[in-house]
């Protein structure tokens, strides 16, 4: 009997300590100062990296075409030793303000669709100007899919242009934000939008160029995909010849506009890389991939910087619009043979 009662006092003895161990274990999960985690290496070792402003997000809407121009632009201007950020939102609400128009006036046949490629933004400064990031721009981002429905809800109740033009521009300031002054202030300077606009990007500076067999080499054609809205021409070269252009872009300094295709299971955003199973990536490939439909035009963003791996495998690094919360903090690396074999077209610099 005795033995018994020593054997129960030394089980509930540790019985304590483990329940005491377990209580202590959990304040420490719950309410403790964490403990120190390790941050994984980042694989890739840079070659060059070019300046850029922060990433941004597009929130819910179809504007990396615009995000991923103004950012190329904001590069080449920060590597020459500008400070340029400039506003996404004024130039959606610009396009959305035509847009509104021609979905009116022809009752509804123009839809209205954010969509677009970075030569788009090029028209849309041409035409509208642009003002500085801080300027103008949504305290969270705006979602654009339910300000077009809330745009094309708005034309059912009005007979003109006058009523309608006023209606689009409550809900654009109620979803956005006032507009900015009629003036850009910038270095002691005062430029209305169009001219500030032609200070920061040239009319003829880009260069669209794409590459594929289904016309002329060398020659420039209008691309035809569902993006092009404003059907813009693009030079079309040797898939060689591209990938030379844009290294060599990069390696001098100035930032390059990617358009392409990111649906493929290669794509992860949340792992920050792009990868294809194919090894070798040729011209007849690329048109096989585009032609059945198998390459699409997904997404556009900036191309920043070069980069390799322990191999020396060659990738590309990509400031991409999705925010920064991905394992590069917004980052991607798209390998080499990623972009030979998805890139829809590129917009480069002709400096």
């Amino acid at each position: 009997m005795g033995a018994k009662l020593l054997i129960l006092f030394v089980t509930l003895r540790n019985m304590k300590k483990i329940l005491l161990y377990i209580s202590v274990s959990l304040v420490v999960i719950s309410c403790g100062r964490p403990s120190k985690q390790t941050v994984e290496k980042n694989p890739f070792i840079t070659d060059v990296m070019l300046k850029t402003t922060p990433v941004k997000d597009q929130g819910h809407s179809q504007l990396c075409w615009a995000y991923a121009m103004l950012a190329t632009i904001e590069t080449n201007h920060l590597m020459m030793g500008d400070s340029v950020n400039l506003s996404t939102d004024y130039i959606a609400r610009m396009m959305l303000t035509d847009a509104s128009t021609r979905y009116y006036l022809s009752k509804g046949k123009n839809t209205i669709s954010m969509r677009g490629m970075g030569s788009l933004l090029i028209h849309l400064m041409q035409n509208y100007g642009i003002v500085p990031f801080d300027s103008y721009n949504a305290k969270e981002p705006a979602n654009y899919n339910v300000i077009c429905r809330k745009i094309m809800q708005a034309t059912k109740s009005v007979n003109n242009l006058t009523t309608l033009n006023q209606k689009v521009n409550d809900v654009l300031d109620e979803e956005i934000g006032y507009m900015p002054a009629k003036y850009v202030h910038m270095l002691g300077a005062e430029y209305t939008p169009q001219e500030f606009a032609h200070s920061v990007c040239r009319d003829d500076e880009y260069v669209n160029v794409t590459s594929f067999k289904h016309h002329v080499m060398g020659e420039s054609f209008i691309l035809e995909t569902p993006d092009n809205i404003m059907n813009d021409k693009f030079l079309n070269v040797p898939i060689e010849a591209l990938m030379t252009m844009i290294t060599k872009s990069l390696v001098n300094g100035k930032a390059v506009c990617w358009e392409g295709d990111v649906s493929e299971p290669g794509f992860s955003f949340s792992e920050g890389v792009a990868e294809t199973n194919h090894q070798t990536v040729t011209q007849d490939l690329r048109q096989q991939e585009f032609e059945s439909r198998q390459t699409t035009d997904d997404h556009v963003m900036e191309l920043i910087g070069l980069a390799h791996d322990k191999n020396g495998k060659k990738y590309f690094i990509a400031k991409n619009s999705w925010g920064t919360s991905n394992r590069f903090k917004g980052y991607m690396y798209l390998s080499y043979n990623y972009v030979k074999l998805k890139t829809i077209a590129v917009f480069l610099s002709q400096d």
